[in-house]
């Protein structure tokens, strides 16, 4: 047995103990862990495009809802040298779970990337730090229309200007749930759809599908309006400084 057969049996068997777990805690929770399995490869290098799209510089990286570590283990190799990694997870399990990957990575044993975990819910986050990428698991058709509101302004508050927001969104849950959901469930999910559809409209930049996905699903990337730029007396363009109006 060769070093790759070892690595390719110990991933799977990780990958199937993820997948158990993430079933153990939708049962448990599902405003914690919403989704049944954990994100697939095409899914999570999707949601970690705008980490390395921006790269070599250093970045402040925020992670909402990372479950298990799927996507996590995608970010962190692609975090430049110097760049911090805050992880958001609700769930104590899955924190702490996180917490040891965290500990073990090579690049943060090295000291090359910061990596917190944060038990708590995104919304609820006590920073004052802001983020160039925040990368969100969170299963945002679960919740109240006003909680999404929320979660997504709260996004939008720790965003740097032009900084990016990458989701993605379960292909075809709106039309089964209009077709097997009480008309109350049926309400709620058009009336966060009618939430997100605004923010996409104001602040969307990109949007892909991935169908190598179970199920497949959309990856959106939101963009916090850039510091607006204002002529000098130079006649050149400057931005102008927001913190200080």
């Amino acid at each position: 047995m060769n070093d790759w057969t070892t690595s390719h049996q110990r991933a799977t068997a990780q990958r199937h103990a993820e997948g158990w777990m993430f079933l153990i805690e939708a049962a448990r929770d599902l405003r914690t862990t919403g989704a049944v399995a954990p994100s697939g490869k095409a899914l999570a290098h999707a949601l970690a495009e705008p980490v390395r799209a921006r790269s070599p510089r250093p970045l402040a990286v925020l992670e909402a809802g990372a479950g298990t570590g799927a996507v996590t283990r995608h970010l962190i190799p692609r975090l430049p040298r110097g760049s911090r990694l805050d992880i958001v997870e609700a769930n104590p399990r899955f924190a702490d779970q996180l917490r040891t990957l965290a500990a073990t990575h090579p690049r943060t044993t090295s000291r090359s990337a910061d990596i917190t975990v944060h038990q708590s819910l995104v919304e609820d986050l006590d920073t004052d730090r802001r983020y160039d990428v925040i990368v969100s698991g969170l299963p945002l058709t679960n919740f109240a229309p006003d909680t999404v509101e929320r979660i997504m302004g709260r996004y939008m508050e720790l965003l740097h200007p032009g900084g990016t927001l990458t989701y993605f969104a379960y292909l075809g849950t709106r039309r089964a749930r209009t077709l097997l959901a009480s008309p109350s469930e049926a309400r709620r999910h058009a009336a966060v759809d009618h939430v997100m559809t605004a923010y996409q409209r104001r602040y969307a930049t990109a949007r892909w599908s991935v169908w190598a996905n179970l199920p497949p699903a959309h990856v959106w990337h939101l963009q916090h309006p850039p510091v607006p730029s204002q002529p000098s007396a130079d006649g050149q363009q400057h931005p102008v400084d927001q913190a200080g109006q």
